[in-house]
């Protein structure tokens, strides 16, 4: 029997999402939210790009809380880190597990009254949280955790992800969530309280805090250490200009201390230009575990050689992503679930299908 999900939001990922939720034998769509008035009332196969579903897109809550569902896919907009919540202790609560892109890879980490109220709608509802995603989600906690299987001794992990924000087709997005375009004096990228960071810091420390659960190490802090770096000329994108001299690239660092040491890294590019990259062309990302053993990996996200759509590989991956956490998250016991080391693809969708 498939799954019956529910798919939140339809961005550029939810997009993707959905579509694969369509596409896939083992999952059945009965829901789609809409933040979009121009969006609702809409068939969400033809916002997939695929044939008409008979399911309607809505942006009333209500209606999403009325299904029948196993499960929601929240793929909701970015903003401060536990901003939606609110939304998944009504999902929780009304009987839906809840599958997130944006963290929780442990929300048990954190101590306090929303993780309670969290653990709280779990149990009206008999329900369960998970992640699911790239980064978080798979990179470091699974990756990176599995890859030190072959080590004896673990001294540092470090992940670096290199994201290209040349890609980024919305102005509201690259020059507002991510702070392209502004000053670099305009703001203190360490500070907890303006930018990025807002939604950034929670959802990392998070990151590090699983990969710590699955290393059996004592994390003591996540500590910041961002930096910004200005644009060597006038760069024109899909999105608008960023000027020369305003924020062309941002690299996210948290550093996980443990025993008094910096013993895990998160490290992200995102860049509009590659002046100061090390590599002009980095892979996607890069595991590296300074041990006994040591070992390094570097990871790239390819489309199927028959896909000519523009929806990029890290999104299908993103669904792939979710589609595989679904037995998992509709099998667990109700609760908060820290994201599993291995959420491997079940061979029961073995073709490729045509993007629309």
């Amino acid at each position: 029997m498939a799954y019956r999900v529910v798919q939140w939001a339809t961005g550029a990922m939810g997009k993707a999402v959905l579509r694969t939720v369509i596409d896939h034998p083992g999952t059945e769509l009965v829901g789609v939210y809409t933040y979009s008035d121009r969006k609702a009332g809409r068939d969400a196969g033809e916002l997939a790009g695929r044939p008409a579903t008979g399911v309607l897109a809505t942006n009333d809550v209500a209606e999403i809380l009325a299904l029948d569902a196993d499960v929601v896919v929240h793929a909701g907009r970015i903003g401060p880190y536990g901003s939606h919540d609110a939304d998944f202790i009504r999902l929780l609560e009304s009987g839906k597990n809840v599958i997130t892109i944006n963290g929780y890879s442990h929300p048990a980490h954190w101590s306090g009254d929303s993780t309670e109220r969290l653990r709280a709608a779990c149990d009206t509802g008999g329900t369960t949280l998970m992640a699911a995603g790239l980064n978080p989600g798979f990179i470091a906690e699974q990756i990176a955790t599995v890859a030190t299987g072959v080590c004896a001794s673990v001294e540092h992990i470090e992940i670096t992800e290199a994201a290209d924000a040349t890609e980024v087709r919305d102005p509201a997005y690259l020059f507002g969530a991510l702070g392209f375009g502004a000053a670099p004096a305009a703001f203190d990228p360490n500070d907890a309280t303006q930018g990025p960071a807002v939604f950034l810091n929670g959802m990392y420390t998070e990151t590090l805090a699983a990969v710590a659960l699955r290393m059996g190490m004592d994390l003591e802090r996540v500590e910041t250490e961002h930096v910004v770096h200005p644009a060597t000329a006038d760069i024109e994108l899909h999105a608008g200009v960023i000027r020369e001299g305003t924020v062309s690239h941002t690299n996210w660092r948290w550093h996980g201390i443990a025993g008094c040491k910096r013993r895990l890294t998160m490290s992200i590019h995102w860049y509009a230009e590659t002046a100061h990259l090390d590599d002009p062309h980095p892979p996607l990302w890069t595991v590296k575990v300074t041990g006994h053993p040591g070992i390094e990996i570097a990871v790239r996200v390819v489309k199927h050689p028959d896909d000519r759509s523009r929806m990029g590989a890290e999104q299908y991956a993103v669904a792939g992503q979710v589609i595989n956490a679904i037995p998992y998250v509709v099998a667990a016991k109700p609760g908060l679930l820290t994201r599993p080391v291995a959420t491997p693809a079940r061979d029961h969708y073995p073709t490729f299908t045509p993007a629309g």
